[in-house]
């Protein structure tokens, strides 16, 4: 395993805080921990924790990420909103925010001007402090024109809230407290540290297969946490496929699903995995 050293590590830096965010932030850690404590353990509470988890990790990786960000596939417009609110009940802010971040963080990726690069600001700021910092609070639609164009997106942007706190509700009156503190609060502070680990991790520890402009890695650990994201420098070397596991062996279990909606006609015009003979530069 490769490890790359970040400059600044451990740096907070990049402007002040928001801190209604950061109160949020660690309001919803502080409510997961005493929940775990107060509410009775059972097998079923983790099951529910754990399918909470990877069915909104799909709404991040297949949504967020595959479709607002790169478009490697396509949705009627009724799928599209379907998938939009499923990512937001992730709570990692409105799908157009999301999206344009990410659009710029390829852009830029490790480059001084990347929002999250480890190697240019540290661990921290990568995994967390961007994210709560005063200076990427707002959307840049034109980095998103092509999905800013539906009144409903821009909807679900503005009240980027609603879908999170309704998941919540329809939780806790499903399941009563199980629901809430297991189904909600600890698996989504389980997603939020999935997922920025992709920001964070996968850009200091792992194996770099591809050349690539900038320092992604590849992790299966991470893969499987993060239903196929672990396949970073995959997918920075060919962004432009729904697969980020290339071989076999190279877990993606977003990649299964969107060909299984590929079958029921859901999905439509879903690229596939490179052909072999472009995969062949190695790092």
């Amino acid at each position: 395993m490769e490890y790359a050293v970040s400059p600044s590590k451990g740096a907070m830096v990049g402007g002040a805080v928001r801190i209604k965010a950061v109160a949020g932030f660690a309001l919803v850690h502080l409510a997961a921990l005493a929940g775990v404590l107060l509410v009775p353990f059972s097998w079923k509470a983790v099951a529910l924790c754990v399918g909470s988890y990877y069915l909104r990790m799909f709404g991040v990786t297949a949504g967020l990420h595959r479709y607002f960000s790169h478009r490697t596939y396509r949705l009627h417009r009724g799928w599209q909103f379907a998938m939009a609110l499923l990512a937001q009940t992730s709570a990692q802010k409105g799908v157009l925010w999301w999206a344009s971040h990410h659009r710029q963080h390829h852009r830029q990726s490790d480059k001084p001007s990347d929002i999250h690069s480890p190697l240019q600001r540290g661990f921290w700021w990568s995994h967390i402090g961007w994210i709560l910092s005063e200076k990427h609070t707002d959307t840049d639609y034109d980095a998103i024109a092509d999905f800013s164009k539906y009144p409903e997106l821009l909807w679900l942007n503005r009240h980027n809230s609603i879908p999170a706190v309704a998941y919540a509700a329809l939780l806790t009156a499903l399941f009563g407290w199980q629901g809430l503190v297991y189904g909600f609060l600890l698996s989504t502070v389980l997603l939020w540290h999935g997922t920025f680990m992709i920001n964070s991790l996968m850009h200091l520890i792992g194996r770099r297969v591809y050349e690539t402009h900038d320092d992604s890695r590849n992790s299966f650990l991470l893969a499987l946490l993060t239903m196929g994201e672990g396949w970073h420098n995959n997918h920075h070397f060919f962004p432009g496929t729904a697969a980020q596991g290339f071989r076999w062996w190279e877990i993606d279990p977003t990649y299964y699903l969107l060909r299984v909606l590929e079958q029921m006609g859901v999905v439509r015009e879903l690229r596939h995995r490179p052909a072999a003979g472009r995969l062949l530069r190695r790092a």
